[in-house]
């Protein structure tokens, strides 16, 4: 897996450093969503069933490497309909 010196950093954090690789790649393979700032960055979410939690997962452009993953508290499912 690819990633910034950013995210290296960021992964030091306690909540951060709980947070699974196989988690990530599975956000980057089954996004629930995707999203695409205005800096060209990717958002992807998917829920995790065994915390029963949204990861949000940055992408940088080129849609490979990881910037930034946490637990989205916010995020809102897309209700179908």
């Amino acid at each position: 897996m690819k990633t910034t010196q950013y995210f290296q950093y960021t992964r030091k954090r306690k909540d951060r450093a709980l947070i699974k690789e196989e988690w990530i790649a599975h956000v980057m393979q089954h996004p629930a969503r995707t999203e695409i700032q205005s800096d060209g960055r990717i958002r992807k979410w998917a829920k995790i069933g065994s915390v029963d939690k949204y990861l949000r997962v940055i992408l940088l452009k080129d849609g490979e490497t990881v910037h930034n993953a946490f637990f989205d508290r916010s995020y809102k499912e897309e209700i179908k309909g």
